[in-house]
């Protein structure tokens, strides 16, 4: 009997899970999420009042903002996906992750890019390209530690005991990929210097290639792995399984296939070719159908569980999760239709859906995870289940705070913005009308904010003291599992072919990898290609050296995140702004500045609509030439001196993508920059400004103001001011 009792045990393999790595992404979550919840709400004070800024240029909301989103899209949700995937993926594969070397090298590695950034950012070291505005020696970084992570996740896909893979592995799968490819294409750049570089793309095909990216990096970042951790981690919380595997296959394949086509939504009624924001309509109408097949998914599982969902934190969290994500991708397809998008695109209704996204979806389900995994971690229990309600409803009347008051502001300027009177004027020429009208409603966003803060501070605690609670003793859990080689183990194709598809772990990588690269290059190559078709005209040339000099320092200072240059075909934009912007317009600009937020108006055409003293007034105290402005102060452009001898170098890089500077000019930039700054000056001079201010930044940022829309004349009159 003994004899047999021994052969049996002999057919199990006892091993254990790298729950150190997964507890340190755990507590970095919680350290990284408090930091960029506080400069969300910093940020959203600066909105409401000029005043937060500070009068610094380390504080300024252009500088400030993208350290936010930044902050938390990499630090706060980037390690709460980390976390999750090293605590679900071995106990789904049966094994432990391949190498503990390399789950450390991510895990520090991924901490010192945050660092990086929470340093570059604020000292103006930036790309201005939105979610990926970390400079070129980052940008190697985040790859070599992306690679690390996905080898090690494909070598244990390579080992594990356990035959088929999993819903959430086939997320994770399609997440490490596209992402990957995603960040490599986006960020291909030339450097001018250690921490500043030009993107290899420009104009049109540098505003095509970031929107694929960045819708697609909420896509694939954002999105994609939390549907993994929603899969896994309400099924183990209700225990029971997923409602429907048939929907879940259906739900997987078709997001990934139909998502990757959705980015050109974010630039309709740009100088974007129509075919391609037709394209990115149509596809983004599409993603209702998978979106809310994951919703129905998610929130069926949890049938049978409602009471336990009213009684338990856990469960509240998941599910307000769930419906979040319903929600959002609701909206987010309804506003890329084009006559909605007319109003919402620029306003801050785009702000409250993203944070419908990111608080509902990436927020709640962050939490609900975290209040799973610690305590079976530590190997205690919840320390408070009531202060963990608590938080749910700081958070969730924040949210509902937060999203309402952006909807309200978003809907009343867009609406205002297009307002024309009988007799063809615009209602509100005066644009700084529109931004005085929605302050209230930036006060109630700050203040939602603080509330979401609370929340996630409570969470912290509560957690803390979980940890506290654990044995003093680590005891790792380990597991048996049947010692059969993966080689030998049946392939179940009960279920049809997709079964036996997840027994193939290379194909399936294959085939994920196909469905996002189908639409990319459909959307992309011709695109990209466009430049051979865009109508040149001989009346548009590349960016003067000062110019170059003071474009560098708009997008520095992030002014990008206020301001667009684009100038939409649409009556009450003409009348406000003048000529409908044209691709060609843009073949020199690198990166383009179209940006996706108008708090200030269009700068587009404003190149001669004010004097160089204007300027130069409004930069040392905005509210001096338009009261009411909420735009902070800039007095350090009064004092930092331009780097002429730098002009050289970057004029150099530039021609080498293209712009057509001859090599005397090359040469000379440092000179023809000064020569281009005392004629600013003598303008300067005579409106009582020192000489002495000859070579500051100040000069030079005139310089690229002036210049913008000049090129092609001024035969449109703009009829309004600011």
């Amino acid at each position: 009997m003994s004899a047999v009792v021994e052969s049996r045990e002999s057919q199990f393999e006892t091993f254990s899970y790298d729950d150190k790595l997964t507890k340190m992404f755990a507590i970095a979550t919680m350290v990284w999420g408090v930091v960029a919840l506080f400069l969300g709400v910093w940020v959203a004070f600066e909105l409401a009042t000029y005043k937060m800024n500070l009068d610094s240029p380390y504080f300024t909301f252009g500088r400030l903002r993208p350290l936010h989103t930044n902050a938390a899209i990499f630090a706060f949700v980037g390690n709460a996906i980390f976390a999750g995937i090293y605590y679900s993926t071995p106990r789904l594969l049966k094994t432990r992750m391949a190498s503990d070397l390399m789950g450390r090298i991510h895990f520090w590695g991924w901490q010192l890019i945050i660092v990086a950034a929470a340093i570059s950012l604020p000292l103006g070291y930036t790309t201005s390209k939105e979610y990926a505005e970390l400079e070129w020696p980052i940008d190697i970084a985040v790859a070599l530690v992306w690679v690390t992570f996905g080898v090690n996740f494909f070598l244990t896909l390579k080992q594990r005991r356990e035959r088929h893979i999993y819903v959430a592995i086939w997320f994770y799968i399609a997440t490490i990929i596209t992402v990957a490819v995603l960040y490599v294409v986006n960020n291909l750049e030339v450097p001018v210097s250690w921490m500043k570089s030009y993107s290899l793309f420009a104009g049109v095909q540098d505003a095509l290639v970031q929107w694929w990216y960045g819708h697609n990096a909420v896509a694939f970042f954002l999105t994609t792995p939390f549907l993994g951790l929603m899969y896994y981690f309400i099924q183990k919380a209700v225990n029971r399984p997923v409602y429907s595997y048939r929907l879940s296959i259906i739900h997987f394949w078709s997001l990934i296939f139909v998502y990757i086509w959705a980015g050109p939504h974010h630039l309709l009624y740009s100088a974007l070719p129509e075919w391609v924001q037709t394209v990115g309509m149509a596809f983004s109408i599409a993603l209702w159908a998978p979106s809310w097949g994951g919703m129905i998914n998610g929130l069926l599982t949890l049938r049978g569980a409602w009471d336990r969902v009213r009684k338990e934190p856990i469960l509240k969290f998941f599910a307000t999760a769930v419906t979040f994500y319903g929600m959002a991708t609701f909206e987010g397809p309804l506003l890329s239709i084009k006559s909605v998008n007319a109003i919402g695109h620029f306003t801050d209704w785009i702000v409250g859906h993203v944070h419908a996204g990111t608080i509902g979806w990436n927020y709640m389900m962050t939490a609900g995870v975290l209040y799973y995994m610690v305590p079976k971690l530590w190997k205690t229990e919840l320390w408070s289940q009531r202060l963990a309600n608590i938080q749910f409803w700081s958070a969730t009347i924040g949210l509902l705070l937060y999203i309402m008051s952006m909807w309200t502001a978003g809907i009343t300027k867009g609406l205002m913005w297009r307002a024309v009177d009988e007799t063809g004027k615009l209602v509100y020429p005066d644009f700084v009308e529109t931004v005085i009208k929605i302050i209230p409603m930036y006060w109630v966003r700050a203040f939602g904010g603080v509330l979401v803060l609370f929340g996630f501070i409570l969470l912290i605690i509560n957690l803390y003291k979980t940890i506290k609670l654990a044995p003093k003793e680590e005891n790792q859990e380990e597991e048996k599992f049947k010692a059969l080689p993966l080689s030998a183990s049946p392939l179940d194709t009960h279920g049809g072919p997709h079964r036996k598809l997840e027994g193939l772990t290379l194909l399936f990588s294959v085939l994920s990898f196909v469905a996002i690269i189908i639409g990319s290059m459909i959307e992309l190559l011709p695109a990209l290609l466009s430049n051979n078709f865009i109508a040149k005209d001989a009346r548009v040339k590349p960016y003067r050296p000062l110019e170059v000099a003071g474009r560098d320092i708009f997008v520095r200072e992030g002014c990008y995140t206020c301001h667009s240059q684009l100038v939409r075909p649409m009556a009450a934009e003409k009348l406000r702004y003048g000529r409908v912007s044209t691709a060609a317009e843009y073949v020199y600009d690198r990166p383009f500045q179209w940006g996706s937020r108008r708090i200030g108006p269009d700068l587009m055409r404003v190149g001669g609509k004010y004097n160089h003293m204007w300027h130069y007034r409004h930069m040392l105290n905005p509210r001096e030439v338009t009261p009411g402005s909420i735009m902070p102060n800039y007095p350090w452009l009064f004092k930092n001196k331009v780097k002429f001898e730098a002009l050289t170098k970057k004029l150099n890089v530039l021609a080498a993508l293209g712009a057509p500077y001859s090599k005397e000019e090359i040469d000379n930039a440092p000179m023809l920059a000064k020569e281009h700054a005392q004629k600013i000056m003598n303008e300067l001079e005579a409106g009582g400004v020192k000489k002495k201010m000859i070579d500051k930044e100040i000069v030079a940022l005139i310089a690229y103001l002036q210049r913008l829309g000049t090129d092609l004349g001024g035969d449109d009159e703009i009829s309004s001011v600011e």
